[in-house]
């Protein structure tokens, strides 16, 4: 069950899920473990404990059938269901996030925008359409949301956050620059691109 799995482990899962998505499955209809591991630069031992998490049976000397290790990681995973999320933020990231269909893949939609800026709101992105903040309770309610992606200025984010804790959002994604406090039951997950970018700056030789 995805409570029982370690958070480190969860995070590889779609790794490995987009991986065989793009395998040509009849060139590939059987894989390894070790397969999985050399394609990806990872230990074989760690890809065949992270796929154990999941409903997956591979067979001695032959491996998994690669639809059905697929099918066991969309099953696990829930990319079959769908759950909605919300934008908080119109600005180049949100409009970007926004424009992305890859979340579909996952079986997460998005389905609407938050803005404080005038000139936005009542607008469209993407097919989106972008509400005030001011209306995160009625807006997440109507498009049956419980989960948003938080794009807006650092010196915003804890305050739009506790708004979007009110409302009965879920778990956040929060892409400013900030750590958020936040209730136990709400999940958040940071995601610092400036940050990321300076550890990979550090391994450049």
């Amino acid at each position: 069950m995805i409570n029982e799995i370690p958070e480190i482990s969860l995070k590889r899962l779609p790794v490995y899920l987009n991986y065989l998505r793009n395998l040509d499955k009849e060139k590939n209809k059987y894989i390894s473990s070790g397969a999985i591991a050399l394609a990806l630069g990872m230990g074989e031992v760690l890809v065949r404990k992270d796929l154990a998490y999941t409903e997956a049976v591979g067979r001695p000397k032959i491996g998994y059938l690669t639809e059905e290790l697929i099918t066991a990681l969309e099953s696990f995973l829930h990319c079959n269901e769908v759950r909605n999320a919300v934008i908080v933020g119109v600005g180049g990231i949100g409009r970007a996030i926004l424009g992305y269909g890859g979340f579909k893949n996952y079986g997460i939609e998005m389905v609407a925008a938050f803005d404080s800026d005038e000139k936005k709101i009542g607008t469209t992105v993407a097919g989106k359409p972008v509400l005030s903040t001011t209306e995160f309770k009625s807006g997440l309610k109507q498009y049956n949301a419980d989960m948003a992606v938080l794009t807006v200025p650092a010196s915003a984010a804890q305050a739009v956050a506790n708004e979007l804790y009110e409302a009965g959002i879920k778990a956040i994604l929060n892409f400013a620059p900030v750590q958020l406090t936040y209730p136990k039951h709400v999940i958040v997950r940071n995601i610092d691109v400036a940050a990321r970018l300076a550890v990979l700056s550090t391994l450049i030789k």
